[in-house]
């Protein structure tokens, strides 16, 4: 009979990219190249990257760092907003402020992004059939991190906004079977010197 065996997942914002978002900055690439060399040694068995160029792209460099692990697209690593609050769950003082945030996106992006973040869910997270662990690096956006970090802590589906991950930071999350899910690492840019830490990101935010 197959057993359960835990899942780590690896999670990584895509590189610093250009102002309309079609290609890695230099920055952006020495990120990845970066990044790719902090996971040799680790026995990935894919890299999951979303349709994106900024993603393929991260995706790519990071796996020119490793030894044959296969890399796969992934609508469901894309670029979306994965839930959409009503004005009700949010923390009253700041309930304009986030809405007017997500008015901000396209229509697409709010209306598709539920069902690809349940399908990120399924897909990505959980533990594994057989008896071996399984290691994989799923290279995504912002918003998506935040939605699975949330789902890991078991916290109020609006609660993805405001988890902001670094461009090329490391995360991971452990699904054990008969355990909650384990947040290993969160946001780790130990691989990173201090100018490609943060980019994008105004310098209040920058820790």
């Amino acid at each position: 009979m197959t057993g359960t065996a835990a899942r780590y997942l690896y999670l990584t914002r895509h590189g610093e990219a250009s102002a309309d978002e079609s290609e890695l900055t230099d920055a952006g690439r020495r990120q990845a190249a970066l990044l790719g060399e902090r996971l040799r040694g680790v026995p990935l068995a894919a890299v999951h990257h979303g349709p994106l160029a900024r993603a393929e792209q991260t995706a790519r460099l990071v796996g020119d760092q490793l030894d044959g692990v296969p890399l796969r697209v992934s609508d469901a690593a894309g670029d979306y907003i994965p839930y959409l609050p009503a004005r009700e769950e949010l923390p009253p003082e700041t309930a304009d402020a986030m809405l007017g945030f997500l008015g901000g996106f396209p229509a697409e992006a709010r209306e598709q992004g539920p069902a690809l973040a349940a399908e990120a869910v399924a897909r990505f997270t959980g533990p594994v059939a057989g008896d071996e662990p399984r290691h994989e690096l799923l290279v995504t956006h912002n918003f998506l991190v935040g939605w699975l970090v949330r789902a890991a802590l078991d916290a109020p589906n609006w609660r993805w906004m405001g988890i902001n991950h670094a461009n090329a930071a490391l995360t991971v999350i452990r699904y054990a079977p008969g355990r909650p899910p384990s947040i290993l690492l969160f946001n780790d840019t130990g691989h990173l010197p201090t100018e490609l830490r943060w980019t994008g990101f105004p310098p209040e935010l920058h820790v």
